[in-house]
């Protein structure tokens, strides 16, 4: 039995914030301290890096739920499935709902039950909770509804990655112009023959030293009141581990999946951060001795930043839709999917389009 995706949906806030939108921000040290140099070059040195030049926040009225259900709709209407016929829902995030007034997250009861019933989908059989496992969540998602329909626990799954980091961000930290929100969504389902399908995955988890490279904690700025929500990370630390771990879970997805690298047309990797992501698509390719090809790794970071869970379905679904110039993947393509992020997680699938 494989596990193939059928249909694909995503959604990207309306609202665009350019870098220049944060040239008055007052950027901090983490002691509290002012930096020496100014904001032009502060920005200058973070496209430099990053190569985030703009990013989507959500609408004063939107939480993480409504864009979520919003990005499913699009995926079960791609799918041409019953909504009332999917047996679970999965919903990766790591904040919950936040409104844009600020406050604590909510996500009691869990945000794929919210999902579920605003898409109105009334059978109790389809089962619906959420998946906290940093940036990979949506690749484990999908990697959870391939277990299922394996060991036939499931015909249809509809996985989803959402997130609005733009309420869980310090205006005071700099390396708050990195994150934004969005939504992706993918309906998987169990078919009988055919090379479509999930060939192979991988997964780990690093805690000895890794577990806290991302955390929460305090805004930068000590008259801002402490309620220990904002998302902060050791970013040097993070790139290191990146480039020694993922390579190589990479590896071991496609040695799972019985394929060969040179065969690889798309690597869906998650986008984090644009220098990071080509330096570990580069060493995954130099663990055989190989130069990283070109346009295999599409690219959206530029124009919507990094949304955590939703970059790698979002910018999957833009490439299947023809909508990111320069990439497009075709039936019998041998493609991945992959992320790292907090916990610290990593992961791949190798997938047969």
């Amino acid at each position: 039995m494989k596990a193939k995706i059928t249909g694909v949906g995503s959604y990207i806030p309306h609202r665009v914030v350019k870098n220049e939108d944060f040239l008055n921000h007052t950027f901090l040290n983490n002691d509290g301290s002012t930096f020496s140099g100014n904001n032009e070059t502060i920005i200058e040195k973070f496209v430099a890096i990053t190569g985030i030049k703009e990013r989507r926040y959500i609408d004063d009225n939107q939480v993480t739920s409504d864009i979520a259900a919003i990005a499913a709709q699009r995926a079960i209407d791609d799918s041409g499935v019953d909504a009332e016929t999917l047996d679970y829902i999965i919903l990766a995030h790591n904040y919950g709902d936040i409104k844009a007034l600020g406050g604590t997250s909510d996500a009691v009861p869990s945000l794929a039950s919210r999902v579920k019933n605003k898409l109105a989908i009334k059978n109790p059989g389809c089962v619906a909770y959420d998946v906290l496992f940093g940036c990979p969540g949506w690749v484990l998602g999908v990697s959870q509804a391939y277990a299922f329909i394996q060991a036939g626990m499931a015909k249809k799954v509809l996985v989803i990655g959402a997130e609005s980091l733009s309420r869980a961000i310090d205006a005071h930290d700099r390396d708050g112009m990195i994150y934004s929100d969005g939504a992706g969504a993918t309906v998987i389902e169990a078919v009988e023959g055919g090379e479509a399908g999930i060939l192979g995955l991988a997964a780990a988890t690093y805690t000895a030293e890794e577990a806290f490279l991302i955390y929460n904690s305090r805004s930068y700025n000590p008259a801002v009141p402490d309620n220990g929500s904002f998302i902060k990370m050791y970013g040097r630390r993070i790139y290191n581990f990146a480039l020694t771990q993922v390579p190589a879970g990479m590896q071991a997805a496609m040695d799972n999946a019985g394929v060969d690298i040179k065969d690889l047309k798309k690597i869906f990797i998650h986008q984090a951060n644009e220098k990071m992501d080509e330096a570990i698509v580069e060493r995954f390719y130099k663990l055989h001795d190989m130069e990283m090809p070109k346009d295999v790794m599409p690219m959206n970071i530029h124009l919507l930043g990094n949304s955590s869970v939703a970059t790698v379905p979002t910018v999957f679904d833009m490439v299947v839709k023809g909508e990111l110039e320069g990439y497009s993947v075709s039936p019998g393509d041998l493609i991945m999917f992959a992320s790292v992020g907090a916990g610290m997680n990593i992961n791949a699938i190798v997938y047969r389009y």
